[in-house]
């Protein structure tokens, strides 16, 4: 299945792979990948136990991308310990480390999902035009129900930190 127009880049309509997850459903499984002392893997079953935010970006080389997860990772602070904070895009694993040490990010870990689009496919985030991930931001429950979606329109604009953050805080109380 296929979403014609569902977003856009730069202004030019955009397809995206897979179905769009909805809140209220249970979020779809997936399996990312990070380096950490080795390559290991990502799912739904690791996020599980605390309420989870996935900041989904097509490439932490960009301006925006960069500007979401620097913010995602301010505003986490006062919550990390009590939270799960991903963000996830197809750069690849050694790059999103490159990145996070050169901006002190510390409130969020960064999942690729390079190898084989599990995530981009199942969360409906794939663009198939252009091979990468929309702009997204997901948040679930600590049983992986999925409370908060946003497909952000025009994949160059920012998300709603505000309403992401406060879903996240009230799955977290």
């Amino acid at each position: 299945m296929s979403r014609s127009g569902a977003v856009t880049f730069k202004g030019a309509p955009m397809t995206l792979a897979g179905e769009a997850v909805a809140a209220g459903s249970p979020a779809p499984d997936f399996t990312c990948h990070y380096f950490e002392g080795g390559m290991k893997s990502l799912g739904l079953a690791d996020v599980k136990g605390k309420p989870t935010i996935l900041s989904v970006v097509p490439s932490l080389d960009t301006g925006v991308c960069a500007t979401q997860t620097k913010t995602f990772n301010d505003k986490l602070s006062a919550m990390a310990d009590k939270v799960n904070a991903v963000t996830i895009s197809l750069d690849l694993p050694f790059a999103m480390n490159r990145f996070c040490g050169a901006e002190s990010i510390k409130n969020l870990r960064v999942a690729s999902d390079y190898q084989d689009r599990s995530f981009g496919n199942a969360f409906g985030t794939l663009i198939e035009e252009l091979k990468i991930l929309c702009r997204a931001v997901f948040v679930l429950d600590a049983d992986g129900k999925v409370t908060y979606v946003e497909y952000v329109p025009e994949v160059t604009s920012e998300p709603d930190y505000a309403a992401a953050m406060s879903a996240l805080e009230s799955a977290a109380s």
